[in-house]
């Protein structure tokens, strides 16, 4: 006779219990981030602040974006925080704002300390940039190639 035991097997229960887990936690995490991905058109609280292509309010060339697109007055321009782009934004996506007319484009993304967050990009105007100052807003775009 042994002294040792024997494991006893696990039921079905214990070994789908980590497949069920992973499952619930996908669309758990999708509604985290305020979105779904399954929609064609997110809507999403963010945080808007305003900048200009001015010596200081970005790193090198202020004209030119993080990818390379250049940034004169009078664009619809938006910088994003680096969680956005992992939620669908790319370079070049169109974002609607609302309260502001017209689409802007995603030609900046802002440094990595940044959540939920947007730049806009007011040219040269560094008045309207402090006017517009801190808050809250709603931004859309499409989801189509998430």
């Amino acid at each position: 006779m042994s002294l040792i035991r024997k494991p006893k097997k696990a039921g079905l229960r214990l070994r789908t219990l980590p497949l069920l887990a992973s499952l619930l936690c996908v669309p758990v995490a999708g509604s985290c981030w305020g979105y779904d991905r399954g929609e064609a058109e997110v809507k999403m609280k963010v945080t808007a602040t305003a900048y200009n292509s001015l010596p200081g309010q970005t790193e090198g060339n202020p004209s030119i974006g993080a990818w390379g697109h250049r940034l004169k007055p009078g664009i619809k321009a938006i910088a994003v925080s680096r969680d956005l782009l992992a939620m669908g934004l790319e370079p070049g996506s169109e974002v609607t704002i609302d309260g502001l007319p017209g689409r802007y484009k995603v030609l900046d993304k802002m440094g990595g300390r940044w959540r939920k967050k947007i730049d806009i990009y007011m040219g040269v105007d560094r008045d309207a940039a402090l006017e517009w100052g801190k808050r809250p807003v709603v931004i859309r775009f499409s989801n189509e190639n998430s």
